[in-house]
């Protein structure tokens, strides 16, 4: 599977994806897949992993793949390994922004600053369009409804939405 958990407390129910420890099978691009924001991704990591020229070079392709995926993510970003971003394309974020293992960011999702930048816990997922504003924290395993604008902390496990993003309460599972 390439789950990689060191405790069962890393984990939670939503599918057993862990919010501490990367799992880095996530950013693999396999063979013969179209996948820029998966390439944007290498280029960060190869920038962060190397020195002098090979880190150049990584300056360059994080240049190309950000021109052809039409994402806006900082090549010093600091991203927890295992993001998955199926669809780059108008993604920004903030350059002191934090984002945590394992997340999923969708496209046209906006990181920024409104007197701070966020930090975004591990295993989130944020829907399409979502704006996530401020000096806040998105905890654990959090989930960011589309188009939704958060503007406070959001505690781990919860589901925000709307503009305000608000919280909701889970459905309840049938028998």
């Amino acid at each position: 599977m390439g789950r990689a958990c060191s405790t069962d407390s890393d984990m939670i129910e939503q599918g057993g994806i862990s919010a501490s420890v990367p799992d880095w099978s996530r950013e693999r691009k396999r063979p013969g897949e179209w996948q820029p924001g998966k390439k944007l991704l290498a280029c960060i990591r190869d920038y962060r992993k190397y020195q002098g020229l090979r880190r150049k070079f990584a300056v360059l392709r994080h240049r190309f793949w950000s021109a052809v995926s039409g994402a806006d993510i900082p090549i010093n970003s600091e991203i927890g390994g295992g993001l998955l971003i199926p669809h780059p394309n108008g993604i920004v974020i903030h350059p002191s922004a934090r984002i945590g293992p394992n997340c999923l960011l969708f496209q046209q999702v906006t990181i920024g600053d409104a007197g701070g930048v966020p930090t975004i816990g591990g295993h989130v997922d944020i829907g399409a369009g979502a704006k996530i504003l401020g000096p806040i924290h998105v905890g654990d395993h959090a989930r960011i409804g589309a188009n939704a604008v958060v503007l406070s902390d959001v505690p781990a496990g919860a589901t925000m939405v709307g503009i305000p993003a608000r919280q909701v309460k889970p459905r309840q599972q049938a028998d």
